[in-house]
């Protein structure tokens, strides 16, 4: 059973530039949502000792303490200046970062973690941290990417949609996002060819197919275009590679986002692929989206 969630966004804190520009992201979201904010630093060095030399090591490890202390006192003042409205609580926690941070994900309302972080100890590194976060977290997880970069407030946020569960999720929280931000929605749904044989392609009618996957994704936004209104919605149905289609959409996006993992082959949204490829090379922040169903099954 998950814990009871805390009406907070978690940013993890490394010390790094990019953390810092995602813990002014995350300000901006918890404004939006009317959410307390949450710093947290994982401090993975827990009783290493220099071999021959223990007194070095505790030395060190206390060094290594004041520094994670003086980063968060950093981020913490970054973001009072950037959104001194939003409640702000810091936590230095014992531990390495992917468990710290999944932890705190069973009870936050969403994660964000920076692009880019320190190899030193505690260092939120997105081939590591990120991506568990992303496979493994129980909340949507924001990698903040093209920070510092001009975005129109009228900018588009951008959704993934295959049909899944997981897509279903992630088309809630894109509408929502879209509507606390007064923003437009761009729905992509994509498919491949249906056979691997070259020779059979030509066979097929593809007018016809993509007649027939306009229908499906109308049918996957109706309900939400209702509980959403004034969100006006541009569709792209299109026969491409989701990553190649959802990176062309996101130039110029405030934020876009997947399912933590799709309905696989055909249009599915996989995370190893369509995901991984979001998340180290999409112009704007990257939400994934897990139901909590696949949350509790990491």
């Amino acid at each position: 059973m998950n814990a009871r969630r805390s009406r907070t966004v978690v940013v993890g804190i490394d010390g790094s530039q990019s953390a810092l520009e995602a813990a002014r992201w995350a300000a901006d979201e918890a404004s939006r949502r009317h959410l307390g904010l949450r710093l947290v630093y994982a401090f993975g060095w827990t009783t290493e000792l220099v071999v021959g030399h223990p007194g070095l090591g505790e030395h060190r490890r206390d060094i290594m303490l004041e520094h994670a202390r003086r980063d968060l006192a950093t981020a913490e003042a970054a973001v009072a200046r950037h959104a001194p409205d939003v409640p702000v609580e810091r936590e230095l926690v014992v531990g390495y970062p992917i468990g710290v941070l999944v932890t705190e994900s069973r009870r936050a309302e969403l994660m964000v973690l920076g692009d880019r972080g320190l190899s030193r100890i505690g260092g939120l590194l997105l081939g590591s941290v990120a991506h568990a976060l992303a496979s493994h977290g129980a909340c949507p997880v924001v990698v903040v990417r093209g920070a510092g970069q001009a975005v129109s407030a009228s900018a588009p946020v951008v959704v993934g949609i295959d049909g899944s569960p997981v897509s279903e999720a992630a088309l809630a929280f894109a509408y929502e996002e879209a509507a606390l931000r007064d923003a437009p929605l761009v729905a992509v749904h994509t498919w491949m060819d249906l056979v691997a044989d070259p020779a059979i392609a030509p066979l097929l009618d593809w007018e016809a197919i993509e007649v027939d996957e306009r229908v499906v994704l109308g049918e996957r936004i109706a309900g939400w275009a209702e509980k959403y209104p004034d969100v006006p919605v541009r569709r792209v149905v299109t026969r491409d590679r989701a990553a190649h289609a959802l990176l062309k959409e996101a130039v110029g996006a405030q934020l876009v986002v997947v399912g933590s993992r799709g309905r696989g082959g055909f249009a599915g949204l996989l995370l190893g692929s369509v995901g991984h490829a979001l998340l180290h090379r999409s112009p704007c922040p990257v939400a994934v989206v897990r139901t909590e169903e696949t949350g509790e099954q990491g």
